[in-house]
């Protein structure tokens, strides 16, 4: 089956049958395509012009990366059809890579855990976090803590004199975890801290090369049926949840210079979020064909509804940042971090939330 074919239908879940949806996507596609030839083809290079019916192609820089992501899941089901707005994948990129190149403007977007951007704008880079992410629920953690099945390791203090692994540094994996730690008397000093990417860290636990692992899904949930392996917690039993949100962010330049786009990208990314939460088995399955394992591996997503930024998540990591000296005290306040603004739902919201304190006489 070809790309093009799996990708629309794909595209048509939502209005049921795939197959019978493939003869009205592709009219509708060489619709877009007579309209953007008519208006002169693909541009990208200026601002955005009023309406996107009026405007070329604006390819936003997205790394391809293996993992459950918004943005691939948003191609996959053609919410970006009808927009003038589309990503171009530019190639793996590691995670602790991401936001530095959003800084840079190397790539336009990423999602990256709040601490990174926090710390990332503090240094001056000119990068703001525009929709939320996930929603850590209690059957469907941001991340889970696994060592071997040996009965070595029961407590965070028989962490003492071992190596945990993480796929960065400065983000979730290390705050969250070093914060409950410290709350459950454990001395971090003597824990090895190790960069591991997720999915090369099951494999590195069970071989010896760390103690402990700290998988993000959808790796997370293979580990579960590696019976060599015990799960001990889940992100939700250490903060329930609140350091959970891994947000999506935009480079400030191309923000200005596209703002449409942006918009165009924030409604994709959250349209996509609120089908993952009605439809997790069959965001699970097109994640387990990307990547191409089993489904029964891929663990549960859930996402924020509308992914509409609020403040405590946000807070919660500049609080931590400044406890540990890593951002000076004051600095950043959550207004710095993000902005609402590219999210129509946000609109919506505020003004029904107005409309119920003032409702008309």
């Amino acid at each position: 089956m070809s790309d093009f074919i799996r990708r629309e239908r794909s595209g048509m879940k939502k209005k049921g049958s795939l197959l019978n949806g493939l003869a009205v996507k592709a009219a509708g596609i060489v619709v877009l395509a007579l309209s953007l030839s008519a208006c002169g083809g693909a541009g990208g290079k200026g601002p955005d012009k009023a309406g996107s019916g009026e405007q070329g192609i604006v390819e936003f820089k997205y790394p391809d990366n293996p993992g459950f992501d918004l943005v691939y899941l948003a191609d996959e089901l053609g919410y970006f059809d009808g927009t003038a707005t589309k990503p171009k994948y530019v190639g793996k990129v590691s995670a602790p890579q991401i936001i530095p190149l959003v800084g840079t403007g190397d790539i336009d977007f990423g999602s990256r855990m709040v601490p990174l951007v926090i710390s990332a704008i503090a240094s001056g880079a000119d990068i703001k976090v525009i929709s939320a992410g996930g929603k850590t629920l209690q059957e469907a953690p941001h991340m889970k803590y696994f060592v071997r099945n040996d009965g070595s390791i029961k407590t965070p203090k028989d962490l003492e004199g071992k190596t945990i692994g993480f796929n960065s540094f400065g983000a979730c994996a290390e705050f969250v975890s070093k914060k409950w730690f410290k709350e459950q008397g454990v001395d971090i000093t003597k824990i090895e801290f190790l960069v591991v990417p997720d999915d090369k860290q099951e494999q590195t636990l069970e071989q010896g090369g760390i103690d402990l692992a700290i998988i993000h899904a959808p790796f997370s949930g293979k580990a579960e049926y590696n019976d060599k392996l015990v799960k001990l917690w889940s992100d939700y039993d250490l903060d329930g949840g609140l350091g959970g949100m891994a947000p999506y962010s935009v480079n400030g330049k191309f923000a200005k210079a596209h703002p449409q786009a942006v918009k165009d990208f924030v409604t994709a990314i959250a349209k996509t979020a609120n089908w993952v939460n009605d439809n997790p088995d069959e965001a699970k399955q097109i994640i387990a064909k990307r990547l191409g394992v089993d489904v029964k591996y891929i663990d549960r997503f859930a996402y924020v509804d509308d992914l509409v930024i609020t403040e405590d998540p946000i807070q919660y990591y500049i609080d931590i940042l400044e406890e540990n000296d890593k951002i000076p005290k004051g600095k950043i306040t959550v207004k710095d971090v993000y902005t609402n603004d590219f999210n129509e739902f946000a609109a919506s919201k505020a003004t029904a939330a107005v409309e119920v304190i003032n409702p008309a006489a």
